[in-house]
């Protein structure tokens, strides 16, 4: 049996800094470019490797957006997009990103993650609605869920 990965505390800083940049992104928009920049500006001191993981995850969704969009309209079949709360919504987004596209990070990680955040950033549900959809996921990958695919 698979055991499963811990998370390190400053990726948990850096996925919850990626939720809150996702957040005001999926909100007000523009050049990502100019985004990330007045974003780091509100932040208390980040280490550097925190940043450059927080960058990764916000450009892999901002750059795979549409793929994970699809997804989570797939699996939320009676729920349109926009009616998803925006914490919930960017919370599935990032957790979405590392499933399908960080083969570097195991799924139940990102879904033990994306529960936790839910449970700090949204309401007292977010997170049974957030596992639920996620574990669906899980169910459609062809990957181990409890290794990295470098692990292997």
């Amino acid at each position: 049996m698979e055991k499963p990965v811990k998370p390190s505390g400053k990726r948990r800083i850096a996925r919850e800094l990626a939720v809150q940049f996702l957040y005001q992104y999926d909100l007000s928009g523009g050049p990502l470019e100019e985004a990330l920049p007045l974003f780091w500006e509100t932040q208390a001191e980040v280490s550097e490797d925190g940043r450059k993981f927080t960058e990764e995850l916000v450009q892999g969704v901002v750059g795979h957006r549409v793929a994970i969009d699809e997804r989570i309209a797939k699996y939320t079949e009676n729920w349109d997009l926009p009616r998803i709360a925006a914490v919930d919504r960017n919370i599935l987004r990032l957790a979405m990103y590392e499933m399908l596209f960080r083969d570097d990070i195991p799924p139940v990680v990102s879904i033990n993650e994306a529960v936790d955040i839910a449970k700090k950033f949204s309401t007292r549900e977010s997170g049974a609605f957030v596992n639920g959809i996620l574990d669906r996921l899980k169910a459609d990958l062809t990957r181990p869920s409890r290794t990295a695919a470098s692990a292997q």
